[in-house]
C-alpha cells in the first residue's frame, strides 16, 4: 500500500454485467464512497473497472462488485491490488 492509505484495485467482472446498468450502478456506488477511478464494458462481455482510494472504501467497491446492480448476475470477479495512479472522480469510459 502506499503513502496517504491509499490503493487501486483493477477489477475485471464476468456474467451477465452488461445491458443492466451496471457501469452506471457502479459509478453511482463509488462516487458516493468517495472512490476514484473509471469503469467500462468490454467487447469480451466483461466489465473492466479501477477503484482509487482507502483501502476499506476500495475493498468494499471490490466486495460490491460481487453483487453489482440488482438486474446482473455476476459469475467470476477477478482483481489485482496496484500502486494507486492518481484517479481522480469515477467515470464510465466508452
Amino acid at each position: 500500500m502506499s503513502e496517504h492509505g491509499r490503493t487501486r484495485a483493477h477489477v475485471y467482472v464476468s456474467g451477465h454485467v452488461q445491458g443492466v446498468y451496471y457501469r452506471a450502478t457502479t459509478r453511482d456506488t463509488a462516487r458516493d464512497r468517495g472512490v476514484d477511478g473509471w469503469v467500462k464494458n468490454l467487447s469480451d462481455g466483461r466489465v473492466e473497472a479501477v477503484f482509487e482510494g482507502p483501502r476499506d472504501d476500495v475493498e468494499a467497491m471490490v466486495e460490491w462488485c460481487h453483487e453489482g446492480s440488482p438486474m446482473a448476475t455476476v459469475e467470476d470477479v477477478d482483481v489485482t491490488f496496484e500502486e494507486p495512479d492518481g484517479e481522480t472522480g469515477f467515470r464510465i469510459e466508452r
